[in-house]
């Protein structure tokens, strides 16, 4: 962030803080549209301006990352529901987790961008193969359980 005034980090900051929409942050630090189209053409300011956005962006996927076995694991608890439909629609939830969160690494990749490997994660399971899998999972509820 070298190279932008005080003025300039402060409204970056206000940016980001998120208690104000951008036009607010422009009117409290009295800065007009026009000098702020300015400063995003600049790049600096535009350079600075990606580096925290990119900042937002890691912080979302960390609590994502953070967050999700807890997710994973009520998912799981909710296929046992007692109401079909919220049954089903846990089944659904679980069959489309490994493309609904994208890899951040990938083993044997330096950046996870394997086309073979990201081509698969994009293959959706398609209606005939998830509704026998469901059916499969319906069948296994009525199962006799060793424990039983």
């Amino acid at each position: 962030m070298d190279g932008l005034s005080k003025k300039q980090l402060a409204v970056i900051e206000d940016l980001f803080a998120g208690e104000l929409d951008e036009a607010a942050v422009l009117d409290k630090h009295k800065i007009s549209s026009s000098r702020y189209n300015k400063w995003l053409a600049d790049e600096r300011f535009a350079a600075a301006f990606a580096e925290r956005i990119g900042r937002a962006y890691r912080q979302s996927q960390l609590i994502i990352a953070r967050y999700a076995p807890l997710a994973a694991a009520k998912l799981v608890q909710l296929t046992e529901s007692d109401s079909a439909e919220t049954a089903r629609k846990a089944c659904l939830d679980i069959i489309s987790m490994p493309t609904a969160y994208p890899r951040l690494a990938v083993a044997g990749t330096a950046t996870g961008n394997d086309p073979a490997i990201n081509r698969a994660d994009r293959q959706a399971l398609s209606d005939e193969a998830a509704s026998r899998l469901l059916a499969a999972l319906a069948e296994e509820k009525e199962w006799p359980r060793k424990n039983d």
